[in-house]
């Protein structure tokens, strides 16, 4: 491992998590709570919950008991809760006990609406999330489906106050789909259904009928443009507007069960009541909702309470199974994704050889450490290893591939394998008497690496003898990548498979003390492709006797000229060096082509002219950055997916320029966030710096 100066530096390979259980992108607004973390990381249903029925809806304790139920209640269909809330100015998506507590006792909390949010953020303020800003958190989050109990909608009148909710045009805009029991019934529900075509919004009734139900009664008077008879119906019906990229949400209705609704002319009058009081107190705004719910709490004797609890443990558990069912269908496609290629375009497969890691992660919650004695602090786990990450990346970006790689039969060998199960690890070998590959990293508050330490043994047992069982995958493959971590006899044995078959080689060299391992004998003159930083391109060049400078430049300009010039003897049997900068970006090496570099596999080797282009990095802030751990591995993977794709190089290096700022701001070192659309140039709206060419002597 590296020494790492600052976890701000973009394009570090083998850097420290900095994972405090926070997700999405700024680590200040937004935190995640770690089981909500781990089931995301693992592809497992979350269902994400709302906070106003807590600090708005319902009067203290049936506010606390009633989330508490919910969350029950989803963790027994098999999901994990993830209520939202805003605590002192920070976003929660994942709620702990205490918390929950907090927010129902407290008579200060405010109703937080997307139109909120900044306001009550910037203030350091506490509230509860109404639908629409828990769909905002949500989809940062990453949860795609989101239970509640009613959503907003046109208010009575509403064509002439235009008093209309946020939840709708939130809907519109954001790809989450909601599970709830129609619109309030205190609302204009016709022309709720109205806007909410006029937004985009897929609404479907769940079960037997298209009645669109209103809250309180299952039947509205109204109809759903579509139905959906059970989970896996309604799974279907949300992948396909994940699948087309809409950016607009699904509402699924779900009728309150006929037990449990309260007299719907009992409730119906005792509504027209509480509006026609709420209207002559001058009620306005956000307050006529909770207002006219107490009212009609108070009028119907605690029946549409009762009713209220009931739809809400309804919609949960509905909404559990959907998700569940919409977790268990994605896995499913992207396996029968991966046999169908991997059946049809052989030649497509890559072979990953590579090291296996569990990171342990310490950080320390002081500028400085005392040794000796018990600092504050967190530990957190993650999986890494860089083989590992880069076939994580790949697969996450559609390739399909072979991993193979070495652990221990122990528990840490099942948790990175379960972790993995989107890849194909049937190569990774589970060995008797033998550890997994540890490492335990301490740092400071700011980043800092302290103290490292590392069991990594068990990458020697990745032999020559164990990998020529996949010779016939190796000889067919497009290419093939190994890390710096095994062992020299097996990258010499690959090598020679490479040369003997004409298959590209990526090698990927992890620190500057194994970067010398193919340059050792001729092995390296059999690689296509090597992404090196400054340190290990050095350290390259040393071991073929090249002289090398004794201080590294600082200046860019400087930097560019070294890596040019360190980067010609090696561009004599390579194709092509991808060379990371950190900060500065990515210089990419290689024969000239139509005005660049050119990335795609080469047939044979010819003479060539040469020339470099260089990329500046993608600003991401201190205060974005929760790991560095993955960025280069992420970066080396969605390039080689762009290569495989045969895409153009700026197309390349830019999908792997947009995965090393998903994982910088991911607490995993592959963000479970990377696909394919997430690092497509084309659809991510984001400034890109031009980038700088120069031949090469």
């Amino acid at each position: 491992m590296r020494m790492l100066k600052r976890a701000s530096a973009l394009i570090l390979r083998r850097g420290i998590t900095t994972y405090q259980s926070r997700l999405c992108k700024n680590d200040s607004l937004f935190r995640v709570h770690p089981s909500v973390s781990q089931a995301l990381a693992e592809n497992k249903p979350v269902v994400a919950l709302e906070s106003t029925i807590i600090t708005h809806g319902m009067p203290y304790p049936h506010n606390l008991s009633t989330a508490k139920e919910v969350e029950a209640i989803v963790r027994a269909e098999g999901a994990t809760p993830a209520t939202v809330g805003v605590i002192e100015g920070e976003v929660h998506v994942g709620l702990s006990s205490e918390v929950l507590d907090h927010l129902a006792r407290c008579k200060s909390s405010l109703k937080v609406s997307r139109r909120d949010l900044p306001y009550v953020i910037s203030k350091g303020l506490s509230g509860g999330t109404t639908v629409s800003a828990t769909m905002i958190a949500a989809h940062r989050a990453g949860i795609p489906v989101f239970v509640t109990g009613g959503i907003g909608g046109v208010h009575r009148d509403g064509e002439n106050s235009l008093d209309i909710s946020a939840d709708l045009t939130e809907l519109g805009r954001t790809p989450i789909a909601v599970v709830s029991a129609g619109v309030k019934s205190i609302l204009d529900i016709g022309r709720t259904l109205e806007f909410l075509e006029t937004q985009g919004v897929c609404v479907a009734t769940y079960g037997a009928l298209k009645n669109f139900p209103a809250f309180f009664s299952p039947r509205s008077g109204f109809t759903s443009p579509y139905q959906v008879c059970n989970p896996e119906e309604a799974a279907k019906l949300i992948a396909s507007t994940l699948s087309l990229g809409l950016q607009s949400g699904v509402l699924l209705a779900v009728p309150i069960a006929e037990e449990h609704a309260a007299t719907g002319q009992q409730i119906e009058e005792a509504i027209q009541a509480a509006v026609t009081e709420a209207s002559a107190k001058g009620i306005t705004g956000r307050d006529v909702t909770p207002f006219i719910l107490q009212k009609v709490n108070e009028l119907t004797e605690g029946k549409s309470l009762q009713a209220n609890i009931a739809l809400i443990h309804n919609n949960a558990k509905v909404g559990s199974q959907i998700a569940c069912a919409l977790s268990k269908q994605m896995t499913e496609r992207k396996l029968k994704e991966k046999t169908h290629h991997h059946g049809k375009h052989s030649e497509s497969d890559i072979v990953v050889i590579g090291g296996i890691n569990v990171d342990f992660i310490a950080k320390g919650k002081t500028k400085t450490l005392h040794f000796g004695q018990t600092n504050p602090g967190s530990v957190c786990q993650s999986f890494g290893g860089v083989g590992r990450n880069i076939a994580d990346s790949l697969s996450r970006l559609g390739i399909s591939l072979l991993f193979i790689s070495a652990t221990g039969a122990d528990s840490h060998s099942e948790a990175v394998l379960n972790y993995c199960k989107h890849m194909n690890t049937s190569g990774v070998a589970r060995l008797e008497e033998q550890s997994t590959a540890t490492y335990c990293a301490v740092i400071t508050e700011s980043g800092e690496l302290s103290l490292g330490l590392g069991d990594m043994d068990i990458h020697q047992q990745i032999t020559e003898q164990y990998v020529s069982q996949f010779e016939k995958q190796l000889s067919s493959a497009t290419l093939v990548c190994l890390d710096g971590n095994i062992p020299i006899s097996t990258i010499d044995y690959v090598c020679s498979i490479a040369k003997k078959h004409n298959i590209n080689v990526w090698y990927e060299p992890t620190d500057s003390e194994k970067a010398c391992k193919p340059f050792l004998s001729d092995a390296w003159k059999s690689l296509s492709y090597s992404s090196p930083n400054l340190a290990e391109l050095c350290t390259m060049n040393k071991t073929l006797g090249i002289p090398t400078p004794e201080v590294l430049p600082s200046s860019l300009e400087e930097v560019l000229s070294v890596a040019v010039a360190l980067s010609r003897p090696l561009l004599e049997h390579l194709h092509c060096l991808v060379v990371t900068l950190g900060a500065s970006g990515v210089l990419v090496c290689g024969e000239y082509d139509a005005g660049s570099v050119n990335l795609q596999p080469r047939k044979q080797k010819r003479r060539r002219r040469l020339c470099a282009v260089h990329y500046p990095a993608l600003t991401v802030t201190a205060e974005e950055t929760m790991n560095v751990s993955g960025a280069g591995d992420s970066l080396a993977g969605a390039l080689m997916a762009g290569i495989l794709q045969r895409r153009d190089t700026d197309s390349c290096v830019r999908m792997g320029l947009l995965a090393a700022r998903l994982s910088l701001a991911s607490p995993h070192p592959i963000a479970p966030t990377l696909t394919l659309d997430s690092v497509d140039p084309n659809k991510v709206q984001t400034h890109w710096p031009k980038p700088s060419f120069m031949w090469i002597a």
